[in-house]
């Protein structure tokens, strides 16, 4: 798919820019690959470097309430270091890599209501043009969308997805913000927990899958969190029984039992692998940030009777939603995006 946006001059007769994504929807750590068509404006312009940025639209909680933003979370420079003379045009091919950690945007074609984008910027004498923002979409991996599969086929059903500033504790999470999909459980579970929260955290050779549970208070306390976490290996999927699996975390999501409080959370349960990052079974992991996050601003996909994947969106996704994101793109020229210094800055690939 092929998306075309048009840079507004950088300065009186500056040069412009058209910036082609090769492809549809990628999964994380897939290759981006495309090229940026610059043209001349009414004068030379000495590029110094052509830039393309990841950005994410990320909510976080404040003092004061809620907030939005963009928030950059990879750099690539992919070009740069050359003269455009007056009316010329020229192509920048680019092929990066998207960072393993890149949220999932959509599932069976079906938008989700998360906002990512590729951003093309220039540096020409020192000065910077933020560009304009191209759309991204992102597919699960084929480990992401077995488990979603999973929990489809066992009767979850997706209620909303969005980004959170903040780090889950005893993870090796690297970007400063985690998707957050929530999932309304069957009947079976329906009776302890109210829903079902899912991240999906990876590298490049495992994924790890951070299951948190709303879970419901009865007549003698109220509800509490309930957290743990799992490893699967990107390549370790064929001859697993997938709904067994994920239902064995959840029932031990549901009945693991610790000392209650603000939040209970256990770390590994007997399903789990060892955790690459933190060494060990006993790594317990912190809360998403301690809030309950509602729906953010154009998440609240309305799945109607679908589960989740086969099942998760296969139903209607709120018509709303889609003019939503589209909408976005459309106005997001006046906005101002925050740039994180642990998204790093990548290295043209290509």
């Amino acid at each position: 798919m092929v998306f075309k946006r048009l840079l507004g001059a950088i300065g009186v007769g500056g040069p412009s820019v058209d910036t082609v994504l090769d492809g549809g929807a990628l999964p994380p750590g897939g290759s981006l690959s495309g090229e940026v068509r610059l043209r001349g404006g009414g004068a030379a312009a000495e590029i110094e470097h052509v830039v393309l940025e990841l950005v994410a639209r990320v909510e976080a909680e404040h003092e004061d309430g809620e907030s939005e933003g963009l928030v950059t979370f990879e750099r690539f420079t992919v070009g740069g270091g050359f003269r455009l003379d007056e009316q010329e045009e020229r192509s920048v091919p680019f092929r990066v890599t998207l960072p393993w950690e890149t949220p999932v945007s959509e599932l069976h074609g079906q938008p989700l209501g998360i906002v990512l984008g590729v951003r093309t910027e220039l540096v020409l004498a020192g000065a910077m043009d933020k560009g304009d923002l191209d759309p991204l979409a992102v597919r699960p991996t084929p480990v992401q969308e077995a488990i979603l599969e999973a929990l489809g086929q066992l009767g979850f059903v997706f209620r909303s997805a969005d980004l959170e500033r903040g780090r889950i504790g005893g993870t090796g999470q690297r970007l400063p913000f985690y998707q957050e999909i929530e999932l309304t459980p069957p009947p079976r579970y329906a009776h302890a927990v109210h829903e079902i929260e899912l991240t999906f955290l990876a590298t490049g050779s495992a994924a790890e899958v951070v299951l948190e549970a709303d879970r419901r208070g009865g007549l003698l306390g109220s509800g509490h969190d309930t957290l743990t976490h799992f490893t699967v290996g990107h390549d370790d999927i064929a001859g697993r029984d997938w709904n067994a699996e994920v239902d064995g975390w959840i029932r031990h999501l549901v009945e693991h039992r610790q000392a209650h409080g603000s939040g209970s959370y256990g770390s590994y349960g007997p399903y789990a692998d060892p955790d690459p990052y933190a060494g060990g079974h006993d790594s317990h992991a912190e809360p998403h940030g301690g809030h309950r996050s509602g729906p953010g601003m154009g998440t609240a996909i309305a799945a109607g009777a679908a589960g989740v994947a086969v099942g998760v969106v296969g139903g209607m996704v709120a018509a709303e939603v889609v003019d939503e994101i589209g909408d976005f793109f459309e106005g997001e020229d006046d906005e101002e995006d925050e740039h994180d210094d642990d998204g790093g800055e990548g290295e043209d690939e290509g």
